[in-house]
C-alpha cells in the first residue's frame, strides 16, 4: 500500500493503476517492473507445462487402459511448443518500464489461457482409469478450439494495448491462419481433417518461431 522503496503506483482512472520505475533503485536492487511481473507469468506457464508432461507420464503409465488417439498426441506436443515460444517471446516485453493494470492483466491472459488448454487435452488418469484419447478429444472440441481462437485474439489484443498497433504483416497472418483452422475445427468433425490438422500446426508452428523467434531479442 502507498509508496514502496523501489517503485510507485499511479491511478489513471478506473482499473488504470500504473507501475512505474525507479531506474536507479531499479539498477541497485536488481529488479525492473518486468522482472517482478514475470515471475507470476513464469509460474502460470510453468504450471502448464507441468501438466502436460505429468500427463504423459501417466498415459505412459497407464498405457495398458489407455486408448491412443495420434491427433491428442499431436496436440500436447504442440501445447509444449507454445508453452515455451511464450515464454520466449515474453522476453521482448523487458523494455515496458511502465505498466498498467490492465496491461498486465491481458499479458497473463495468455498463460491463463494455455493452461486451461493444458487441461483440456488429456483426461485425467486415476489408478484404475479407461480412458478413450478419441472420445476426450471430440467431447471437448468446441471448447478447446474455442479457447484456442480466445488465445490468439488475446495475443493480438496484446500488442495494440502495449505498442498502439498489430504486430507486422507476417505475424499477423499467421494468427489469422491459426484463427481460420480453430474455428473450421469447432464445427467440423471429421476424423481426417483432425489427423491432418495438428501435424499441419506443429508444421506451422515450428515455421512460425523459425522466422519470427529464432532468436532471443
Amino acid at each position: 500500500w502507498g509508496q514502496s522503496r523501489m517503485s510507485s503506483f499511479q491511478c489513471d482512472g478506473v482499473g488504470m493503476m500504473t507501475f512505474d520505475s525507479d531506474p536507479n533503485l531499479d539498477h541497485h536492487l536488481g529488479m525492473d517492473p518486468f522482472s517482478y511481473l514475470s515471475v507470476l507469468i513464469s509460474i502460470i506457464l510453468g504450471l502448464g507445462i507441468t501438466q502436460l508432461v505429468t500427463g504423459l507420464g501417466r498415459l505412459i503409465q497407464a498405457r495398458a487402459r489407455i486408448k491412443f488417439y495420434a491427433p491428442t498426441i499431436a496436440w500436447v506436443m504442440l501445447l509444449l511448443i507454445i508453452h515455451v515460444q511464450t515464454w520466449w517471446a515474453m522476453f521482448g516485453l523487458r523494455s515496458q518500464l511502465q505498466w498498467s493494470f490492465t496491461q498486465f492483466f491481458v499479458v497473463l491472459l495468455q498463460p491463463l489461457i494455455l493452461s486451461l488448454l493444458a487441461a483440456l487435452v488429456l483426461p485425467d488418469i486415476g489408478p484404475d482409469t479407461v480412458a478413450d484419447l478419441r472420445a476426450n478429444y471430440f467431447a471437448h472440441t468446441r471448447w478447446f478450439f474455442g479457447l484456442l481462437v480466445v488465445l490468439l485474439l488475446v495475443s493480438l489484443t496484446k500488442d495494440v494495448i502495449l505498442t498502439g498497433s498489430l504486430p507486422n504483416a507476417l505475424n499477423v497472418g499467421a494468427h489469422v491462419m491459426f484463427i481460420a483452422t480453430s474455428l473450421v475445427a469447432m464445427f467440423v468433425n471429421r476424423e481426417w481433417f483432425h489427423r491432418m490438422l495438428a501435424p499441419l500446426n506443429i508444421a506451422l508452428m515450428l515455421t512460425y518461431i523459425a522466422v519470427l523467434f529464432s532468436r532471443l531479442r
